[in-house]
């Protein structure tokens, strides 16, 4: 994957290591990796992941069939050696060993083949959120990271990848292309994350509200009781 559909060179910014970034940028397993770390940790930590991995397994890349027949308890320690890979490195280590399972599995162990041949985008969505750890929203952003920075752009990419495929947004690491972009995508998700904490709080005092309104009415002078 050193250039992208559209014969350009592929040069990413995701990870803001260059060595990180240049493997991401040549290897689809790696990118896929970094994908399904990206969970409760930093973006960068979660996209250096695959370099620092390869790295410890002697290579100067990820093979799909080594991985995933891989002891597992060694794997796991590949992970859980300091600096850890994740936040949580046993359970992260295990779901890298699955995906790599699953693509050995469907795919020969050819990470590139689950989106090369897609005709639609709805259907590499489906390819995408069929994989181990890969849930909707997981797949939305790594089409329009496919789709925004390494030329995969079959038909209905943009629409199958909702929000995250619009042009010009920054809301997630599909739009990440150096330190200010980071800076706003960050910026993005604090602010959605903050929005959804206020709804929640919201809901709640709505239904604490009604609860001890429904508890006093019960106790007035021919208001429902229990019993009744």
């Amino acid at each position: 994957m050193t250039t992208s559909d559209s014969g350009k060179d592929i040069t990413l910014r995701i990870a803001q290591n260059p060595e990180a970034d240049e493997l991401l940028g040549r290897s689809p397993l790696a990118a896929l990796v970094g994908m399904l770390l990206d969970q409760q940790v930093p973006m960068e930590w979660a996209f250096t992941g695959p370099y620092t991995l390869a790295e410890r397994m002697g290579s100067d890349d990820l093979d799909a069939g080594r991985i995933a027949a891989y002891d597992p308890d060694a794997f796991t320690e590949l992970f859980t050696t300091k600096p850890a890979l994740h936040r949580y490195p046993g359970s992260m280590a295990q779901r890298v060993r699955q995906l790599c399972q699953f693509l050995v599995a469907e795919y020969d162990g050819d990470a590139s083949a689950v989106w090369r041949d897609a005709a639609t985008g709805d259907e590499l969505l489906e390819r995408l959120n069929a994989l181990p750890g890969f849930g909707t929203q997981k797949a939305r952003i790594f089409l329009a990271l496919l789709g925004k920075q390494f030329g995969v752009r079959p038909k209905g990419w943009r629409e199958a990848a909702g929000p995250y495929g619009e042009a010009g947004s920054h809301r997630s690491v599909a739009d990440i292309t150096g330190p200010e972009s980071l800076a706003e995508v960050r910026a993005y998700k604090q602010e959605a994350k903050a929005a959804a904490k206020a709804a929640k709080t919201k809901t709640t005092a709505k239904t604490t509200a009604k609860t001890t309104k429904t508890a006093r009415s019960a106790k007035k002078p021919g208001g429902l009781s229990p019993d009744k």
